[in-house]
């Protein structure tokens, strides 16, 4: 038997300039934006042709491996579940929001993508808010180059 929600998030596009945090100070993602040689210009120039896709609880998107998705119960456990209480307290307040009034409209998370390999940009707690509702959530999706 399946179970349906009556919950629903709206994904939005995400607004690029938003996010630079991630790209200028995030330390986990510095070495991967070394390895694939991603600029902050190659990102805001590549934004708007981006696109909106459906990421299914996983460690790829499509064919491409995205790192830093941590999509296993198991690592939303130490990423999120167990962060300190001000990490989490977003998270908590987006769940509280989605459970009050049964919807709510978000900005996507971002995946970047250079030379076959995808990053988790940013949007973490809101992918695992539709992770964990059994809700497929939507990212906004840009191909580097």
């Amino acid at each position: 038997m399946i179970s349906n929600s009556t919950l629903f998030i709206n994904w939005l596009k995400p607004d690029i300039e938003e996010e630079q945090w991630e790209f200028f100070n995030h330390p986990a993602k510095q070495e991967w934006y070394r390895s694939h040689a991603v600029t902050w210009e190659q990102i805001v120039s590549g934004f708007d042709g981006g696109e909106m896709v459906a990421y299914p609880r996983s460690a790829t998107i499509g064919e491409i491996p995205v790192a830093l998705s941590y999509h296993s119960y198991d690592e939303y456990q130490i990423y999120l579940a167990r962060a300190k209480r001000g990490y989490r307290k977003n998270y908590s307040r987006m769940e509280d929001a989605l459970q009050g009034a049964g919807s709510l409209a978000l900005k996507a998370p971002i995946i970047i993508c250079s030379t076959g390999e995808g990053l988790l940009f940013s949007g973490y707690r809101r992918l695992c808010l539709g992770w964990n509702y059994g809700m497929v959530p939507h990212v906004w999706l840009v191909q580097l180059g």
